[in-house]
């Protein structure tokens, strides 16, 4: 038994909340676990049994190309679900970012559950048109210049940081370069062109300053 299968199993012993929040029905239903920095959660091929929300931290979904490169898919912030797959097996892998910790919960569960639950059946749909359009938006990113790329990224985490003035980054500039698909001196060298027209300011590498949100959502449309 794997740990996450022991995690589950123990969780069992909850019940389930008919609530309207997600998070909270999840929780009710699965696990909590706690992940170290750059520690796998799952697998590329590994069996898709499990679905899992971010509690606290960040998750990387990531494949290695055949030429050694990393290619970052997503990332998944408090709140997130991930796991979701058409197949059943995973078609990336993923890591903690820094130190987390996730719901797990069986998929089989989740869905049985929802037969009969209007409320959780349309959450459930809701997460999957989610996924299908974070995948979407990111191949479209990978075709703009380097500029609208990192704006573009910038201004997506501050959407769904919820803030328009400052946001704090838990993922490195290697990842962040490794999801644009840019190298990490071109990520450095936009940022710093980008606070040169003063667009934004760096008072660290992990904190950003959105100083001009107009001039940036121009470089994005």
């Amino acid at each position: 038994m794997t740990q996450i299968q022991a995690a589950h199993a123990a969780s069992q012993k909850t019940g389930f909340s008919d609530g309207s929040s997600l998070d909270s029905s999840l929780e009710m239903i699965g696990a909590v676990m706690n992940f170290r920095r750059n520690e796998e959660i799952y697998g590329e091929g590994e069996a898709a049994e499990y679905l899992y929300l971010v509690k606290t931290g960040c998750v990387r979904a990531y494949k290695i190309l055949s030429d050694g490169r990393r290619q970052v898919g997503a990332f998944y912030l408090p709140g997130d679900v991930f796991g979701i797959e058409a197949d059943a097996e995973h078609t990336h892998s993923t890591e903690a970012v820094g130190s987390c910790a996730v719901v797990v919960f069986k998929r089989s569960a989740l869905a049985s559950r929802a037969t009969g639950n209007s409320k959780l059946s349309q959450l459930l749909l809701d997460l999957t048109i989610n996924e299908l359009k974070r995948a979407q938006n990111h191949i479209l990113l990978l075709i703009q210049s380097a500029q609208e790329r990192v704006a573009g990224f910038l201004l997506e985490m501050a959407a769904r940081e919820r803030k328009s003035g400052e946001i704090n980054l838990p993922m490195s500039r290697q990842d962040i370069a490794d999801y644009l698909g840019l190298t990490i001196e071109t990520v450095s060298r936009t940022l710093t062109q980008l606070e040169n027209n003063r667009a934004i300011a760096l008072p660290s590498s992990r904190r950003v300053v959105l100083r001009n949100y107009g001039a940036l959502a121009r470089l994005n449309a």
